[in-house]
């Protein structure tokens, strides 16, 4: 089968459909990826066109792969002690004023295949103690990075950021058919949980949390869905609570009911 190609009207129908499911401004300049990750899929199909695909996917006739498309499209760039700076402050002024032995929750709501959470996971133990009061959720609109969350496997090419200490304490070396990989303690992985949560939605009951983490996700929102993930993620933030954004990112203009503390660090009123 060669190659199928998309028509400018057929790429816009995308672009409005991740945007409608996701709330994410796919640009132009995205239409080779979209090419080479969707491809892949008509190929796998017996589909001859984007515009067959999309009329497959738009339909709702095959949920599972209209969650394949937003899996394909949605970026999952991350690595362990990603903007360090972050979990610093985390460690040095967040956790030295929450009151001793009560219970820390923090969600990493875009985690990806869950670097960000073990991250987090590795700072509260050192400070809170590995059998510690703490929990963290991790969710994803993406089941795939999803399911590699939850396993908690990576390979040791993956371990960039990851302090050697960290990677000595906290995680285990894969053995027979996972050498070459290393698996995060069991220890920290029971103080998580992953769940597909959708941001651009109305939220699921899933509590009140200390500390928010939302990096670098909403650089693929416009403005008006940015207003509308915040808004979704502050009645989540307990009061004093602070929610953590990309270092690229920032609130001006997005929302006024948090205060910033520091640049990317925002903190709701006690």
């Amino acid at each position: 089968m060669t190659e199928a190609a998309i028509t400018d009207a057929e790429f816009a129908k995308f672009q409005r459909l991740i945007y409608q499911i996701a709330g994410i401004s796919l640009a132009d300049s995205k239409k080779v990826l979209l090419v080479g990750r969707l491809g892949k899929r008509l190929k796998a199909l017996g589909l001859a066109s984007f515009g067959e695909y999309y009329e497959l996917v738009a339909s709702g006739r095959d949920p599972q792969e209209r969650q394949t498309m937003v899996d394909l499209l949605t970026t999952n760039e991350t690595y362990f002690f990603r903007e360090e700076a972050h979990f610093d402050f985390l460690r040095q002024h967040i956790l030295p004023q929450h009151p001793m032995g009560q219970p820390f929750e923090v969600w990493s709501a875009a985690s990806s295949t869950g670097e960000e959470v073990y991250t987090i996971a590795m700072v509260l133990a050192d400070e809170l103690g590995i059998h510690g009061n703490w929990s963290i959720l991790g969710s994803d609109i993406s089941t795939h990075v999803l399911g590699i969350a939850q396993r908690g496997i990576y390979w040791l090419d993956r371990t960039r950021g990851l302090p050697t200490e960290y990677l000595k304490k906290y995680c285990l070396k894969g053995v027979r058919s996972q050498a070459g990989a290393f698996l995060i303690a069991p220890e920290l992985r029971r103080h998580t949980r992953f769940m597909q949560i959708n941001l651009n939605a109305p939220l699921p009951e899933i509590g009140h949390f200390h500390v928010i983490f939302l990096r670098n996700v909403m650089i693929y929102f416009d403005n008006a869905t940015k207003r509308q993930v915040v808004a979704r993620i502050v009645e989540k933030l307990k009061p004093g609570g602070y929610l953590i954004v990309g270092h690229s990112e920032s609130l001006n203009g997005i929302n006024d009911t948090l205060k910033p503390v520091k640049p990317t660090i925002y903190r709701l009123p006690a």
